[in-house]
C-alpha cells in the first residue's frame, strides 16, 4: 500500500479545493481575456452556485475524493461556447495562479496540469 497522499488529500481535500475554486473564479472575473465568458454568471446567482457545485466537484472527484460529479460531460458542456486557444491558456494560468497561491506542491500543480491538458480537446473549438 502507498503512503503517498492522492491528489485530492494534496488539495487540500474539499476544502481546500473549494477555496482554489473559488480563487479560480474570481481571476476569471478579473482576467480581461475571458471575464465577458465568466460575468454572465453573476446576473444570476442559481445558475452562478450550479456552476460553482459542479466546477468543486469536477476536481474532487477527478483528483480521487468522495464527491460525485454530477455535470456533463466536457464536450456536451462546451459545445457551441468556441473557445479559443488563447481562452483555454487563460483559463490554465488562472487554474496555475490558484494553485500558486494556496501553496500547492509543484507535483500536485504538475498532475492537476495534466488534467487539464487532457481535456483540452473537448473544450477548444466545440
Amino acid at each position: 500500500m502507498s503512503s503517498e497522499k492522492s491528489l485530492y488529500e494534496r488539495l487540500g481535500g474539499i476544502e481546500g479545493i473549494t477555496t482554489i475554486v473559488d480563487d479560480i473564479i474570481d481571476l476569471h472575473f478579473a482576467n480581461p481575456g475571458i471575464k465577458a465568458r465568466y460575468m454572465p454568471l453573476k446576473e444570476n446567482p442559481e445558475h452562478f452556485a450550479e456552476v460553482r457545485k459542479h466546477l468543486i466537484h469536477f476536481l474532487a472527484a477527478g483528483s480521487g475524493g468522495p464527491q460525485t460529479y454530477e455535470g456533463g460531460d466536457m464536450v456536451t458542456v462546451h459545445t457551441g461556447m468556441n473557445i479559443s486557444k488563447a481562452e483555454y491558456m487563460d483559463v490554465m494560468d488562472d487554474i496555475m495562479a490558484a494553485l500558486d497561491k494556496n501553496n500547492i506542491s509543484e507535483d500536485a500543480k504538475k498532475d492537476v496540469l495534466a488534467i487539464a491538458y487532457s481535456l483540452k480537446g473537448q473544450m477548444i473549438g466545440v
